[in-house]
C-alpha cells in the first residue's frame, strides 16, 4: 500500500498543531483544545442545547463553547439537529464515532483521580457524575441486578445494573428499585466517601426511595482505585 504526505493544514484550512504521524497526535488536533473534552463528555448520554451544556460546563463562555462545538462538528466528532415539534429546537449531539470515544474519558478518568491533588468536593455536572458509575464500577462486585432512578436538579436518568455492567440513559421512570433524588455533591459522597444513605437522609439532602438493602448493594458496587505514592506537587 502507498502512504502519501498529508497536507500540514486540517479540511478547515487551519494549520495543524503537530507534524507528527502518531494517533496520539491526532487525536489532539481533534480535542486538544481547552473544554473540548469536556464538552464531548455532556453529550455522553445524549442530545443537549446549548443552553444546557452552558449551564454545566461552569466557566466556559458563550464564544468559546460556540467554537468548541463548531470544531468537534467540522471534525465529524459533533453534529447538529433540529428536535420534532412539539421542541423544534436544536441540539448538539455525538456522531456515532463520537461515541466510541467513552472508553478514552473512563482510562483518563481512573488514571488521573489516583493523584492526590483529585478533589472529589469540587463542582460536579450530572452527566459527569453518571459516567463516573461506569468508569468506577467494582469488577469485582456482588452480582446483582436492579432498575435504578437518578434524580438531580434539571436532570433525571436510569440506570440498569447487571452482572454484565451498567447502562444509563436520561429519563425518569416511575416503579425503579431504587430511586436517589439528591445533588452531584451528595451523590459523591454516598457512593465513592461511602457515607451513610441515614445520615444525608436525616439531613434533607437525600431523598431514598425504594429497596433500602437494594440501595446499600448498588452503593458498594463502586470504588475510586488508590492513590499513588508521594506528593506530585513535591
Amino acid at each position: 500500500m502507498k502512504l502519501e504526505k498529508v497536507s500540514g493544514k486540517s479540511e478547515s484550512g487551519t494549520r495543524r498543531w503537530y507534524d507528527d504521524a502518531c494517533g496520539t497526535a491526532l487525536a489532539l488536533e481533534f480535542v486538544g483544545e481547552r473544554w473540548s473534552l469536556l464538552v464531548m463528555r455532556e453529550l455522553m448520554l445524549g442530545p443537549r442545547r446549548f443552553s444546557e451544556l452552558r449551564a454545566d460546563l461552569t466557566g466556559i463562555s458563550a464564544n468559546v463553547l460556540s467554537q468548541r462545538l463548531a470544531g468537534l462538528e467540522r471534525s465529524g466528532i459533533v453534529r447538529r439537529r433540529k428536535l420534532p415539534p412539539p421542541a423544534s429546537v436544536q441540539v448538539y449531539e455525538l456522531t456515532d464515532w463520537g461515541l466510541e470515544a467513552e472508553p478514552i474519558f473512563q482510562a483518563l478518568g481512573r488514571w488521573a483521580v489516583r493523584s492526590p491533588l483529585h478533589d472529589p468536593m469540587r463542582p460536579l455536572s450530572a452527566v459527569s457524575a453518571m459516567l463516573s458509575l461506569r468508569t468506577m464500577l467494582r469488577p469485582d462486585r456482588e452480582p446483582v441486578t436492579m432498575t435504578v432512578a437518578f434524580r438531580f436538579p434539571g436532570n433525571a436518568f436510569v440506570g440498569r445494573l447487571s452482572p454484565e455492567g451498567l447502562e444509563i440513559e436520561r429519563g425518569d421512570i416511575e416503579g425503579a428499585d431504587v430511586s436517589f433524588d439528591t445533588d452531584t455533591t451528595t451523590f459523591v459522597t454516598l457512593v465513592y466517601g461511602k457515607r451513610p444513605i441515614k445520615q444525608a437522609e436525616q439531613e434533607r439532602t437525600l431523598r431514598l426511595e425504594g429497596d433500602r438493602r437494594l440501595a446499600s448493594r448498588f452503593v458498594e458496587c463502586f470504588a475510586l482505585p488508590d492513590k499513588i505514592a508521594g506528593n506530585p506537587e513535591a
